[in-house]
């Protein structure tokens, strides 16, 4: 995901070519033998939805695992269904997250019981009705993990896409909340993140794990100019809106994506099936 490469900027008002240069990829996708993480670090967070079938892998990766809420019971039911010839308990034992943080009103009570005893932290925060609880989940890990190096760190969210269109929304709405983190949304089928426009962009493409469909979108706002390079149909200062042209089943060509935009926008590809 995003490493800032970078170059001097006019405080003022940068051009195109003074703009920094933010590179991301999808090498935490890829087998831990192949993974170059280029010196990112990788933080999990569990939702309350289907969980993909590379989680186990993502956990393995990852150094920080929290669950937001009911994403605790998905962890619970669903992680020993990746290994079912071990025991379930000693695979629930073993993916035991970090800390659960939520307003605690979907944490089934046994679930909530069998972490805490096995000493993970339990953080609520059922005062709090005006966040969802992905974003009380990355308000954490930013303010309240001074050792994690936050330029070099990706939050990866499973269980983000899929179900409830309201519930995606906010998890969208999370992204641009705190468009300063790198934020992967991701399902079986597809990741999501953000492209803020403060930077150019470049998106180092694996086809042996994403891809080959591809999309750009403007949700929140107009795009008076948007340019790629590398998609099989490639916007030139193009102009995108709701209700007008938006950038969806564009196909992934090269190794290498270029964008630079007037405005944020969420950038998503599907995911290849292994």
């Amino acid at each position: 995901m995003p490493t800032p490469i970078k170059s001097e900027r006019n405080a003022i008002s940068p051009t195109i070519a003074e703009m920094e240069v933010m590179e991301h990829s999808a090498d935490f996708l890829k087998p831990a033998v192949t993974c170059t993480s280029g010196g990112r670090s990788y933080a999990l967070i569990v939702l309350n939805y289907e969980l993909p079938a590379f989680t186990p892998a993502l956990w393995d990766r990852a150094q920080l695992r929290l669950c937001a809420d009911g994403g605790a019971n998905r962890l619970y039911d669903e992680m020993p269904k990746f290994f079912p010839q071990e025991d379930p308990v000693l695979v629930r034992q073993r993916y035991k997250p970090d800390a659960i943080k939520g307003d605690l009103d979907s944490i089934r009570p046994e679930v909530l019981e069998f972490y805490d005893t096995m000493g993970s932290t339990i953080l609520d925060e059922s005062h709090d009705q005006d966040t969802t609880d992905l974003h009380k989940c990355v308000a954490f890990i930013r303010d309240c993990t001074p050792e994690l190096d936050k330029s070099k760190l990706v939050l990866i969210v499973v269980g983000a896409l899929g179900g409830r269109f309201d519930h995606e929304l906010g998890n969208i709405n999370v992204l641009y909340t705190f468009s300063e983190l790198r934020i992967v949304l991701l399902s079986d089928d597809s990741l999501l993140f953000l492209l803020p426009k403060t930077h150019q962009h470049e998106i180092l493409v694996d086809h042996s794990v994403e891809g080959p469909h591809c999309g750009l979108v403007p949700v929140g706002g107009p795009s008076q100019s948007t340019t790629t390079s590398g998609l099989e149909w490639d916007l030139n200062k193009t102009p995108m809106k709701f209700g007008s042209l938006i950038s969806t089943s564009n196909m992934l060509r090269g190794e290498k994506v270029t964008v630079c935009s007037d405005v944020d926008l969420l950038w998503t590809t599907s995911i290849r099936k292994t």
